[in-house]
């Protein structure tokens, strides 16, 4: 059992993640579209269709997650993308195609495949499980709601500078020589 505010916290940072990831997509559909044509899974006539399909799922995943009532929904929507993508990525970077955008969106932008990003899907699902996880019994106080919102601001802080500092690696790589 978890403090009640954990799982408020982590559906938070998730739908967060996920609405953020969307919105940096939609600003750009056709990047999106050609990042998905670049991982060579599906045929090119796909892309787009799929494209639209993984953006509505992943909107539809992050406000899913607020509502309690439709949290077990948008936890299991999530971990059906995280699967996906993650399946993607670890195929192509088995296939030693590393060099590839992998699509995720975000401020970070053009970021390659890593296995850095296999092990963020599988703790933002770790994360996903533990927003469904039953909640310790206590009274619940106005710092609750504090704690809750610095504390997802706090956890999506890190996750951006991690993203962050995945993203530059290959750059740093460049500056050495």
């Amino acid at each position: 059992m978890l403090d009640p505010i954990l799982p408020h916290m982590f559906a938070a940072l998730l739908a967060i993640v996920f609405l953020g990831g969307a919105w940096q997509k939609l600003r750009d559909v056709d990047g999106f579209v050609m990042a998905i044509e670049q991982y060579r899974l599906l045929p090119v006539t796909w892309a787009a269709a799929v494209a639209w399909s993984l953006l509505t799922a992943e909107i539809a995943a992050g406000l899913l997650l607020l509502p309690l009532a439709t949290r077990p929904v948008g936890a299991g929507l999530t971990l059906l993308l995280l699967f996906v993508f993650t399946t993607a990525v670890a195929i192509n970077l088995l296939r030693g195609r590393r060099d590839i955008d992998c699509g995720c969106g975000g401020p970070e932008g053009g970021q390659h495949l890593s296995w850095g990003l296999v092990l963020r899907n599988v703790v933002l699902a770790a994360t996903a499980a533990l927003s469904l996880a039953a909640e310790a019994p206590r009274e619940r106080v106005w710092l609750d709601g504090l704690t809750l919102v610095a504390g997802t601001l706090a956890l999506y802080g890190l996750y951006a500078a991690a993203n962050q500092l995945m993203a530059n690696r290959p750059r740093l790589l460049k500056l050495r020589g």
